[in-house]
């Protein structure tokens, strides 16, 4: 008697076992997950170029997809001030700047002290300051230093620490911090 319960029993998670497999497989298709990530808010990000004094409200994700316009006109504000030269900003980055103001619980507008530089903007940046990298992921869009009107930096900071995403720089005397999608350290 105890031998068939032990085969019942194995029958019934075979089959138990057979049914969860299929619903996962299921869940995971391509359908099941467009029509998860449609009911995905989408992403908006408020930004001021305190350089230009250009302020932008943007939603760069709806959908389920990045929207190209909205990019475009994010890729614009952050260009180099310098030298008007813009490139593609990563979009990682736009979703490091989305989640660390939810996170923080903001409804401010993120005020960017500098987004894309160039190289020659850079390699001049750096020959002013050693706190300038030579090859900096502002140069690759990849970095922005911003700061958020209604948290202090060291909140800025903590909370983009907690993120884990990149590197976080804080800059007290300059009123900024930086953030970035490399490697993940901080200073």
């Amino acid at each position: 008697m105890p031998r068939k319960f032990v085969v019942h029993s194995a029958v019934n998670r075979r089959r138990f076992l057979g049914i969860g497999f299929l619903s996962v497989a299921a869940l995971a298709s391509p359908v099941a997950r467009a029509a998860t990530i449609r009911h995905k808010p989408p992403r908006s990000l408020a930004l001021h170029n305190l350089h230009t004094d250009e302020r932008l409200v943007a939603t760069y994700w709806a959908d389920g997809r990045y929207r190209p316009g909205a990019l475009a006109e994010i890729n614009w504000l952050l260009r180099d001030f310098r030298t008007d030269e813009k490139i593609e900003i990563d979009v990682r980055l736009l979703d490091l700047l989305y989640d660390l103001r939810h996170l923080l619980g903001s409804t401010e507008t993120f005020r960017v002290v500098s987004g894309y530089r160039s190289p020659a903007t850079n390699a001049m940046l750096a020959s002013r300051s050693g706190k300038v990298a030579k090859n900096s992921f502002h140069m690759h869009g990849m970095a922005v230093d911003v700061c958020l009107p209604d948290r202090d930096l060291k909140t800025v900071r903590d909370a983009a620490v907690q993120l884990g995403r990149g590197g976080v720089g804080c800059y007290p005397s300059s009123n900024f911090v930086h953030l970035d999608v490399g490697p993940v350290r901080s200073w």
